[in-house]
């Protein structure tokens, strides 16, 4: 299969911004475009702010999910999910109960409250009723938009030394597999491209790259930097194979590579990483390998354009006086 110019089309799905660039927050509503989809997750760091994640879990007695909301605004960004649900019950989308539906979004936040933006701005109810509303199966912003729009990477040398993060989407296409990711990079530490260069990250006075990973080991950055505890990166994989909830799950647990990979250090104390998975109920199955492959590598290629977008189209790579060589990024 070659790679398609809207993988979220072929997908059935639609993604929705809301953006909200004078607070800077904002977010990010996957959806799809006729109904519901399933829905496995993985979490992986251990300062995460989510909401009905139980509904994703394989032994749960919901086996759809009508929407994922990925937002900023930290825990107070998850009440945006109201807006969400409203969008669908008006439309009778979700679980059908006597009187009529509830509509399943499991949600993810991540920490934008500061520096860029006020710390009472947040994603809101109606925010994210219009990313819905406004959602489109082919003119899928990225960079700082929605979710990714109070985004920084390498804030594990402090603010000031950080750079812009965003959100990204990565496809990746197999002989009849096709998967989509979209992540909203906000990282305690440096983002890497494929051969393992650091591209975003945080800077010394020089223009240059710290490596938060290698100062860490040595005790530098915990000895000259405050640790800020404001991160996160959120994402969500679709694939075109019909698996189940258990499946997806275990899709989403291989997807966490491309964090690792492109992340260093990542799934910290300080981060909350999340990677959902969601797929179609009806289809063709595929090996789950192959699944597996194509979703990390989709999610590689997401988090790099993150960051690669939310520089170059803000011009704004860090917060500090220092600019880093053009070929940087």
């Amino acid at each position: 299969m070659t790679t398609p110019d809207f993988p979220w089309e072929i997908l059935g799905l639609k993604v929705g911004h809301a953006t909200d660039q004078d607070g800077a927050t904002g977010c990010t509503v996957i959806l799809g475009a006729h109904g519901a989809f399933r829905c496995g997750v993985a979490l992986l760091g251990r300062a995460s702010a989510t909401r009905e994640l139980a509904t994703c879990d394989p032994s749960h007695l919901v086996d759809h999910t009508d929407a994922v909301l990925l937002t900023g605004g930290s825990a107070f960004g998850l009440d945006a999910a109201a807006g969400v649900m409203r969008w669908m019950e008006e439309r009778q989308r979700g679980f059908p109960v006597a009187q009529g539906v509830v509509p399943i979004v499991p949600a993810a936040s991540l920490f934008d409250l500061e520096p860029l933006g006020r710390f009472d701005a947040r994603p809101t109810a109606d925010m994210a009723y219009s990313a819905c509303t406004n959602a489109s199966s082919r003119d899928v912003a990225e960079g700082s938009v929605g979710a990714g729009t109070g985004a920084l990477v390498g804030k594990g040398a402090g603010a000031a030394q950080a750079m812009k993060g965003g959100i990204g989407v990565g496809v990746a296409a197999g002989s009849d597999q096709l998967v989509a990711a979209i992540a909203a990079v906000n990282a305690f530490g440096d983002v890497r491209d494929a051969s393992g260069r650091i591209i975003a990250g945080a800077r010394t006075d020089s223009g240059g790259f710290v490596d938060v990973a290698a100062r860490m080991q040595e005790g530098v950055v915990l000895s000259r930097f405050p640790i800020a505890r404001e991160h996160t990166t959120i994402a969500c994989v679709a694939v075109s194979a019909c698996l189940t909830k258990l499946q997806l799950s275990q899709v989403a647990d291989a997807a966490t590579t491309a964090l690792r990979t492109r992340i260093t250090p990542s799934a910290s104390a300080f981060d909350g990483d999340v990677v959902f998975v969601i797929g179609p109920s009806t289809g063709e199955s595929a090996p789950l390998p192959v699944v597996e492959a194509l979703a990390i590598a989709a999610l590689e290629r997401a988090i790099e354009r993150g960051v690669r977008l939310a520089c170059g189209r803000d011009g704004f790579p860090g917060l500090g006086d220092s600019t880093p060589d053009a070929g940087m990024l």
